[in-house]
């Protein structure tokens, strides 16, 4: 097993970028997180207080040591990544692995601009970093399967479950699903199938409790995938196909209904209510990580 790394930087000091600073702290990683706006980085300072030990800030990428590891983390956009990622490597040697926390760009388009694209490697960590296990781990087609290695042994030592894609497809996969999934609660609140509330409780405690246990595959092989084919041959014609985003969708963000970071989306929030809700997301989330964690496979062939 590779040793844990010492040194990593993490690029971007915004809500992903502080969790994974938070992430690397409590494993005994020296981490120092860089952002070019001061007041997100005094933020990010004042949010990872209680691990000042082992974190550091700067507003810009001049380092006088190297690190193992970098994690860009700034905004979801193609030419700002592709700006901060020629910056990074500029910054460091060519033995330092590079990642990318994107949730669903392209590996090879953002790193098209760089001298060494054989280190370079996306990871999609999910929200809050610090506590969802799993992370996608996809290489770009120039990325060395040494890079991968490392990346994912780097991650296995900080607690994560790496999940590696074979090739690199827009969304990955996380996210792939769950655009399937809202594709269809869309067009069934459009339809006047159900109301909001509803449609939640029906996910949340029946669908989403079983895949907290079993993933997807797994749950058919227990359900019988002859009961599934028989299901999806009558059901597949009927589901919404759309290649747009829902009208629904275009209606409340046009109507400035972009949900809770404006106090209205499906649902009305409030500063106190959103506080709330986060923090018992979180202390659930917790729990919910731990049972599944536990050997609900049984004796795996």
């Amino acid at each position: 097993m590779q040793e844990k790394a010492l040194r990593a930087v993490v690029v971007g000091a915004g809500t992903m970028g502080t969790t994974l600073a938070k992430l690397m702290a409590v494993n005994g990683v020296k981490v120092t997180v860089v952002d070019t706006n001061p007041h997100v980085l005094e933020t990010s300072r004042q949010r990872l207080a209680t691990h000042a030990a082992t974190t550091c800030f700067a507003t810009d990428l001049k380092m006088t040591e190297v690190p193992d590891f970098v994690i860009e983390s700034v905004t979801e956009n193609v030419e700002v990544k592709q700006k901060v990622v020629a910056q990074i490597e500029a910054s460091v040697n060519d033995a330092t692995i590079i990642m990318t926390n994107t949730s669903g760009i392209p590996i090879d388009e953002i790193g098209s601009i760089m001298r060494v694209p054989q280190r370079f490697v996306g990871t999609h960590f999910f929200n809050p970093a610090d506590i969802v296990p799993t992370v996608e781990v996809v290489p770009g087609s120039h990325t060395e399967a040494e890079t991968v290695e490392k990346a994912c042994g780097w991650l296995t030592q900080l607690g994560k479950r790496p999940a590696v894609l074979k090739t690199c497809v827009p969304g990955f996969v996380a996210n792939r699903i769950q655009h399937a999934v809202m594709r269809e609660c869309l067009s069934l609140l459009e339809k006047g199938v159900v109301e909001a509330e509803a449609l939640d409780d029906i996910v949340q405690y029946s669908i989403g409790v079983r895949l907290a246990l079993n993933g997807p595959l797994c749950q058919r092989d227990l359900n019988g995938l002859d009961t599934h084919l028989h299901i999806a041959r009558y059901l597949y014609p009927d589901l919404d196909a759309s290649q747009q985003p829902a009208a629904l969708l275009e209606e409340y963000v046009a109507k400035g209904r972009l949900g809770a970071k404006v106090g209205r989306g499906f649902y009305r929030w409030s500063d106190e209510s959103l506080a709330r809700h986060q923090a018992h997301e979180r202390s659930k989330l917790k729990r919910i990580i731990e049972l599944a964690a536990q050997d609900s496979h049984g004796d795996e062939p």
